[in-house]
């Protein structure tokens, strides 16, 4: 019970690595606040982990709703202990000539601006408890993707801004970090195979970028969030962690 009576809340819980998340720090105690625009399946993953969990209709994009949101956890536990930035949409391929500006920054809004504005409505309550904030960005962060510009400049951003807010946030107790993922068995990867002819032959492609010969499930990724979010990391902040099976080594 390593996150014992303490508040986590999630962005994007309601499926692939948000609610991997959930799961994980449910089993070891946490009460999970789960963010998520859609309200049927937050619930659902919600109702999951069992009794006193919290699932609230918000979309990241909004920053009312953000604060909003932010509130209902508060009232509801009283506290916040981690903040895990999770929520985020990344566009088919696509390159910068068939990507106009307007589109670009509707994908800055979502992956990083969310970010940004789930911590300035988070920071005082996480002084309060000397909490954590996880961001989940992307081997992309520092390797770049073909075709996805705007995508991986959103996911750079996140890993500036970690680093930045760790050197803001250490006074106060605060550790702030991020993961950079590679590829992960998500619904959003079987929706993305589902399109191809093959889909079962696109999914063997993908896992065979990683070295270690297969994608990441959730759950690995809620259990290296859990380590960043207890004192068995109580020495690190300001570091993008590479969870990515050794792709980047073989990029």
């Amino acid at each position: 019970m390593r996150f014992s009576q303490r508040v986590v809340v999630i962005t994007g819980g309601a499926k692939g690595i948000g609610a991997g998340c959930a799961k994980v720090f449910a089993k070891e105690g946490a009460f999970v606040a789960i963010l998520d625009r859609d309200i049927s399946s937050a619930l659902q993953t919600a109702n999951s982990l069992g009794e006193n969990h919290l699932a609230v209709l918000c979309d990241v994009g909004d920053e009312q709703q953000i604060a909003s949101s932010i509130a209902d956890v508060v009232d509801r536990y009283g506290k916040i202990d981690c903040l895990i930035n999770n929520a985020g949409i990344h566009p088919p391929d696509t390159p910068i000539h068939r990507m106009p500006p307007k589109d670009a920054l509707e994908v800055l809004r979502i992956n990083f601006l969310s970010t940004y504005s789930m911590c300035y409505h988070t920071l005082e309550h996480l002084k309060k408890t000397k909490g954590t904030i996880i961001n989940v960005s992307s081997m992309t962060a520092v390797l770049g993707q073909r075709n996805s510009t705007a995508y991986a400049a959103s996911k750079g951003a996140q890993l500036s801004f970690t680093k930045s807010l760790a050197l803001e946030c250490a006074p106060f107790g605060i550790r702030v970090n991020a993961i950079l993922p590679s590829n992960v068995d998500t619904p959003l990867m079987r929706q993305w195979a589902s399109s191809l002819s093959d889909p079962q032959a696109a999914l063997e492609r993908i896992a065979a970028l990683q070295p270690i010969g297969r994608m990441a499930d959730i759950d690995e990724m809620g259990r290296v969030c859990l380590f960043l979010a207890t004192e068995d990391s109580s020495f690190i902040t300001g570091q993008g962690l590479h969870v990515d099976g050794g792709a980047s080594l073989d990029y």
